[in-house]
């Protein structure tokens, strides 16, 4: 097989991951036309949840079934959708919902189906299996980075500003799917297979590690990014010299880049035999917390992105050590559903916004940086379960060997 056949598949997840998050910096500019709440435009960010959860874990086992290729070629087609419907309907909330959820079903179909093609070429084209895993890393974070910055550059200086964003992205994503339709097929369609139900069946969900290590610390993966790229500007809308989006657009670029950074240092800091990945990531995360809390507090530029670094690495590091721990606790037949549900309850991390907006508006008096604060205290919380689980687990071994 020839070498570079996996960089089709690579871009149609570049496609459906800056479609997944070029919504992200214009939060800004949705709250300043007025048109919706502030809850209203934070759980749009929640929405696109509703797509990629059902595509990540119903996408996985249909392609082992169907083939990569009839189960990935949708996704540019979403993405685009999702595009579509963003740009016609920026002051509808079903359109911009519809059109959330369907960029979701994009990245969702991404991550399950285009992360196993894009490994499964690798290999075959004599790359290995670590080259595969880190392109398709690499794609979905460049998609994610440059998806949210050069939106938020075309939004706060562009033409057109609630349009043009997603016309970049529908023609990236046409260019994609086009180039997508001559990749090679790597899993055959089964001639007999077994009953769908069957498949989508987990075996280790009850694994207590992933319950008590794995678990507490998913849903900060991505509720630290939107703390981050969501939280954060908005409450600068007012501080950031006329330029609102363009400053959301530098806090997620910022935050991608930090955790994209860390996550090479943090496999080094793993330990198999213990939980030192899990601890730091948490430790992290309770200092960015109280980073935002400060920055909440002082509205300040400088404080605003470092707390968005911090948050970023404390992403970037609770992904690559609940991945890690993933691995250890799954076998080769559970690894694609133990990492489903990692990454389903890791997105429910992007709910983060809307509470605290809703939190805000119903109780007055319930200020940001309080709010913040009970962030600390909640990854302290998730820290000591963490460790007492690790122990607990250390103590039956010992009293078992």
């Amino acid at each position: 097989m020839r070498s570079g056949r996996w960089m089709a598949v690579s871009a149609a997840v570049f496609a459906a991951a800056w479609g997944g998050n070029e919504f992200t910096p214009l939060l800004v500019m949705y709250r300043q036309n007025g048109g919706l709440s502030d809850v209203a435009v934070d759980s749009l960010l929640f929405t696109y949840v509703l797509g990629i959860v059902p595509a990540l874990v119903i996408g996985g086992p249909l392609s082992d079934r169907l083939g990569r290729r009839p189960l990935m070629l949708p996704a540019p087609i979403f993405a685009a959708l999702g595009s579509v419907l963003l740009a016609i309907g920026p002051h509808s909330f079903a359109l911009l919902s519809v059109g959330r959820v369907a960029s979701g079903v994009a990245l969702g179909l991404s991550m399950a189906v285009g992360g196993s093609w894009i490994a499964e070429i690798s290999a075959r084209d004599g790359s290995g299996a670590p080259a595969g895993a880190r392109r398709a890393a690499m794609s979905l974070t460049a998609g994610f980075g440059v998806g949210a910055g050069l939106a938020g550059v075309l939004a706060q200086w562009g033409p057109w500003p609630t349009v043009t964003p997603y016309a970049v992205n529908i023609a990236v994503a046409v260019a994609a799917l086009l180039w997508l339709s001559g990749s090679p097929e790597t899993r055959p369609r089964q001639e007999h297979p077994g009953r769908l139900l069957d498949d989508l069946k987990i075996p280790g969900i009850a694994d207590r590690r992933l319950l008590l290590v794995v678990l507490p610390v998913a849903p900060w993966v991505f509720g630290a990014c939107a703390s981050a790229y969501a939280v954060i500007p908005a409450l600068m809308t007012a501080h950031t010299s006329g330029a609102p989006i363009a400053f959301a657009a530098l806090c997620c670029v910022l935050g991608l880049a930090a955790g994209f950074g860390i996550q090479s240092v943090g496999r080094r800091i793993d330990d198999p035999h213990g939980v030192r990945g899990v601890v730091l990531a948490l430790m992290v995360l309770a200092v960015g917390m109280a980073l935002a809390a400060a920055a909440a507090a002082m509205l300040t530029i400088w404080l605003s992105l470092l707390a968005a670094a911090v948050l970023g690495c404390g992403y970037g590091m609770a992904m690559i050590s609940g991945l890690l721990e993933v691995q250890r606790i799954a076998g080769p037949d559970n690894l694609a559903g133990l990492t489903a549900v990692f990454y389903g309850v890791t997105y429910l991390g992007f709910a983060v916004p809307a509470v605290l907006a809703w939190t805000s508006q119903t109780f007055g008096s319930v200020t940001y940086p309080m709010m913040f604060g009970v962030g600390v205290v909640a990854a302290v919380a998730c820290l000591v379960i963490v460790a007492l689980a690790h122990r607990a687990d250390r103590a039956r071994d010992v009293a078992t060997s």
